[in-house]
């Protein structure tokens, strides 16, 4: 059963990548797949849903890397740093579903739904880090929701010039990040902390 809807989904991404999602209809996703229509409706309502899937898989992918990462590393300033080149790594990954993710805002109410889920997971995540950076004395007492959103909008701004307007490598892309992430946690950090 889960391997049907595995392939239903790979064909989609691979479409989707390819043509776009407003340019790939159902039929095609099914033709590809091999399977009937009946097989795509039991698992999917609609495309839609079909990619409302595979993006909150793909999210879910990325929150998942950063928590593993958080149980291997105590050092706030590095997770603080670190955590980006793991959640860009994600993306380098999963290169199609990078592409989709940076074009899907605007498809529909749905699919903006999800990708807001992610923008309040990773900010209330990111924020709480930081907050307990300042709880721990370690960062400075600085309005946590600012620190927290530059740093998603400048991973969104980064993988949609890798991915989608192809301006920069990948290399450019983690480098872009990491920069602008060790320059903001040099003002967040107290003068008194060093890194281990």
């Amino acid at each position: 059963m889960q391997e049907k809807k595995d392939r239903i989904l790979a064909c989609a991404l691979d479409l989707f990548a390819e043509k776009g999602y407003v340019n790939t209809p159902v039929r095609d996703i099914i033709e590809m797949s091999g399977y009937g229509t009946g097989t795509f409706y039991k698992y999917f309502n609609n495309k839609e849903d079909l990619l409302k899937t595979l993006l909150t898989d793909f999210l879910e992918q990325i929150i998942d890397s950063v928590n593993n990462y958080f149980k291997t590393e105590d050092d706030l300033y590095l997770r603080f740093i670190e955590t980006k080149r793991v959640m860009l790594n994600v993306f380098i990954q999963n290169e199609k579903l990078a592409e989709i993710f940076s074009r899907a805002p605007g498809i529909s109410d749905v699919i903006d739904e999800c990708l807001n889920d992610f923008d309040n997971k990773f900010l209330q995540f990111t924020g709480k880090n930081i907050q307990f950076g300042i709880n721990k004395g370690i960062f400075r007492d600085l309005p946590v929701l600012p620190i927290a959103s530059a740093t998603l909008a400048m991973i969104k701004y980064a993988v949609f010039k890798w991915v989608v307007s192809k301006d920069i490598t990948e290399e450019e892309m983690i480098a872009m990040v990491i920069s602008f992430h060790q320059s903001l946690a040099i003002g967040l950090v107290k003068d008194t902390y060093s890194s281990n």
